[in-house]
């Protein structure tokens, strides 16, 4: 049975195809487009998931959709006119959106599918797709559920549990109080673009102190000891205007929003730090009272906050389960994911196996390129390039060139559903190398040199780098984990007479490069069966340096989405001061290459320049 699921018109839109319980493809929208966090209708990653299947639209048995839109209007209707008239702008605003789009969706079903599609349109509600994404790929026969989000049609957070093929979802929070909105509020006050900047404002929080946590709980937040709150909405003016946050927000912090692009200062960070301590504490309260609710050992996560891998870290480190397991693609996009299962298993009844693995395979469910087609496209662009034919010399090549610093386009395999590049739309460099994060992030990513890289770890190896039980499990990039304390530096005192972004200028550990201040990391465990290239590239390293971890961080620059086909790649090659591309069984030398040059870091990188 074939049923492809949808999410649209919100953030981040994305299809998914499962086959007979079998997830076969997901992507999402943006990769294609080429517009970040694209929330039109997704037409292409349709396509690809039809190609992918070998199906046409007409073999199709069910389509569904990841929420309820006519529920959804009715919760926009009811908050514009408790509001009226303060909320008409906004009102007039994304009138027309629904009434073209939103209001007739089985017509934008119709249109993608060449009206070809003769089945039934199924609607999940919102969180419960959220909920399916959770449970039904996860490695689990039964476990606590717990969503947590900005909103969906009414809820904002929702707890339950999973057993077999069925959820149920048993707690709900509704909008406005929710910790997704909350969280983007602070991400649009300290500069940052909301549904894209709160990893930003996650990786700024180290460099802060905590120094508005009270405040934020004595004046915004009533928060209760299950993790359930009401905010005071007389501070976050979202439900009636077109802003995060106004003047009374910003009479609380002292100061006004601070301007995207301008120079962060102190209060930024402590800010940030601030809204992140609220965060995890929410967080933490939510998991205890779910699992005093359920008496299960296994939690699943997902919905926009389950994104904070710090809290995630938390949870794993402190909660009360003994296992969790995270949707890698735990926002929007991952909806159309659940959706499709949901169906499947909840409403067809369908039997589902468990078989001591998660079944999102790697989250390696989009388009994959032959060395055949790479090369047509290098031959048309007239790039220059070298073809290994032995895939063990390449690996060793690469190895090498990681250990002489170069940065590296890894372009490989299928590409990653979700927002992490995880080894297959990648850049990779070496992270003994104590200058490697500022040069990634102005040379490569021309971003702010605070963002912290992620660390790629072969699996085995993990626990002799940071504080995880041997061979723990993180393949998603989900969860933050701290340093072992014999790979640091004994520089604790000096560290803690900085202040800012003064801490960059500390070599903080053997690995320099993907060490946050804090002496944390985003963990990406790496093992061969989910990348058996990659982790023979890892190894290959570990071999000639006796490290095994090395920088990996998403394969785009700032402000595009990760890149999908060859040309995506080439281009961003070429548009950075990258030095290597290997995409697939063909390596590519940036002064090779016809009308290669530098590129310059702009005027906003250059607050960030170390000495």
């Amino acid at each position: 049975m074939n049923i492809l699921g949808i999410s649209a018109f919100y953030h981040d839109s994305a299809a998914a195809f499962v086959r007979d319980g079998e997830i076969v493809a997901a992507a999402q929208e943006e990769r294609f487009t080429r517009k970040k966090h694209d929330n039109q209708f997704p037409s292409n990653a349709v396509e690809y998931c039809l190609q992918a299947g070998g199906l046409t639209p007409e073999q199709l048995d069910y389509v569904v959709f990841y929420e309820k839109p006519l529920l959804k209007f009715e919760r926009l209707l009811e908050t514009y006119i408790a509001y009226a008239p303060r909320g008409f702008k906004q009102f007039l605003m994304g009138m027309p959106l629904w009434l073209h789009h939103k209001l007739y969706l089985p017509r934008e079903m119709d249109k993608a599918l060449q009206k070809r599609y003769k089945g039934p349109y199924v609607f999940t509600e919102h969180h419960e797709s959220h909920a399916a994404s959770a449970f039904f790929p996860s490695p689990f026969e039964e476990a606590a559920i717990l969503t947590m989000d900005g909103v969906g049609e009414w809820a904002t957070a929702s707890f339950g549990t999973g057993r077999d093929n069925k959820i149920e979802l048993t707690h709900v929070m509704h909008f406005p109080h929710s910790l997704g909105l909350l969280y983007s509020a602070f991400t649009y006050f300290t500069g940052f673009r909301v549904n894209s900047g709160e990893y930003k404002m996650m990786g700024l929080a180290p460099y802060g102190e905590p120094k508005y946590r009270d405040l934020i709980l004595e004046k915004l937040i009533d928060l209760k000891e299950d993790g359930s709150f009401g905010l005071n909405m007389s501070y976050l003016p979202y439900c009636h205007k077109t802003v995060m946050t106004g003047a009374k927000f910003e009479k609380l912090f002292g100061a006004p929003a601070r301007r995207p692009e301008s120079p962060l200062t102190q209060r930024e960070m402590d800010i940030a730090a601030s809204i992140q301590a609220v965060t995890e504490e929410i967080m933490l309260r939510a998991v205890r009272h779910v699992h005093h609710q359920t008496e299960m050992n296994n939690l699943v996560l997902a919905g926009g906050v389950a994104l904070n891998c710090v809290g995630n870290g938390r949870i794993l480190r402190e909660g009360p389960f003994d296992n969790i397991w995270i949707q890698p693609a735990a926002g929007d996009a991952g909806c159309a994911l659940g959706a499709a299962l949901f169906v499947w298993y909840q409403l067809l009844d369908n039997e589902r196996r468990v078989e001591g693995h998660d079944k999102q395979q790697g989250s390696l469910l989009g388009p994959a390129y032959s060395d055949e087609q790479i090369r047509e496209y290098l031959d048309t662009a007239g790039a220059k390039y070298d073809v290994y034919a032995d895939e063990e010399e390449l690996i060793s090549k690469v190895a090498d060139l990681i250990d002489e610093g170069k940065i590296i386009g890894w372009f490989q395999g299928q590409m990653e559903f979700g927002p992490r590049a995880l080894g297959s739309r990648s850049i990779i460099g070496d992270a003994r190398n104590e200058k490697m994060q500022s040069i990634m992030n102005r040379k490569i990513k021309f971003r702010e040199s605070f963002r912290p890289f992620a660390p790629c770890v072969l699996r085995e190896d993990v626990s002799d780098y940071f504080e995880m039980q041997a061979e723990q499990d993180s393949p998603y990039m989900l969860l933050v984990a701290a340093l072992q304390r014999d790979k640091r530096l004994p520089l604790e005192a000096r560290l803690d007479s900085l202040k800012g972004l003064d801490k960059l200028k500390t070599k903080r550990s053997v690995v320099p490069a993907i060490t946050h201040v804090d002496y944390s990391a985003r963990i990406q465990t790496v093992d061969a069966e989910r990348h058996p290239k990659f982790h023979s590239l890892i190894s290959q390293f570990k071999q000639k340096t006796g490290c095994s971890v090395i920088i990996n961080t998403s394969f785009n620059i700032r402000g595009e989405p990760i890149v999908c086909s060859p040309e995506h790649a080439y281009r961003c090659f070429m548009a950075t001061n990258m030095d290597v591309l290997v995409m697939e069984n063909q390596l590519l030398y940036k002064e090779e290459q016809p009308q290669a040059k530098q590129h310059e870091v702009d005027e906003y990188m250059a607050q960030f320049e170390l000495d």
